[in-house]
């Protein structure tokens, strides 16, 4: 009886482990970001060309957001919250985020009073080079320096990379 019980409860933990951790059919994280190959990269509806366009990006390295797969179709959400279905070959693994909310400064180093560099509208997006706890560090307009996380989109809050 006391076996039954531990295998029902080892099996309860594995089924909310399955949950928690979605499994993509190419073996990465769902979510993750990835950026657009190309200046041309059509939206569609669903998983495929028989689908409509639901929007058609005009911007290359804009980030978005992998939250599902099918074959070789990848769900992206974008910077603006809009959602749809791309092919994996307009995407790119290249990492780089958007400045949201407001004007930010871009900093010499992981902290205001390293000193300021350039102001960054919104919209403005930049080629992320590593991220720490708070910050990380990007190029933009060719110019080298560092943003707070707060005010990306494209890396996620807890991620540490170089």
């Amino acid at each position: 009886m006391l076996r039954r019980a531990c295998l029902g409860l080892l099996i309860s933990c594995l089924a909310v482990t399955a949950q928690a951790t979605p499994v993509s059919e190419t073996g990465l994280p769902i979510p993750r970001f990835v950026s657009l190959r190309s200046d041309q990269v059509n939206m569609r509806a669903g998983p495929g060309t028989r689908y409509p366009i639901t929007w058609v990006y005009q911007r290359t390295g804009l980030p978005v957001e992998i939250i599902n797969e099918f074959g070789n179709w990848r769900q992206i959400k974008d910077p603006y919250g809009s959602e749809g279905w791309v092919h994996h070959s307009m995407l790119s693994g290249a990492r780089t985020a958007i400045v949201i909310k407001e004007i930010q400064m871009m900093y010499r180093d992981p902290d205001p009073e390293s000193g300021p560099l350039i102001k960054v509208e919104p919209g403005v997006s930049g080629d992320v080079i590593e991220c720490e706890a708070e910050w990380c560090e990007l190029i933009i307009a060719g110019r080298k320096g560092w943003i707070n996380k707060e005010y990306l989109w494209g890396v996620y809050r807890q991620e540490i990379f170089d």
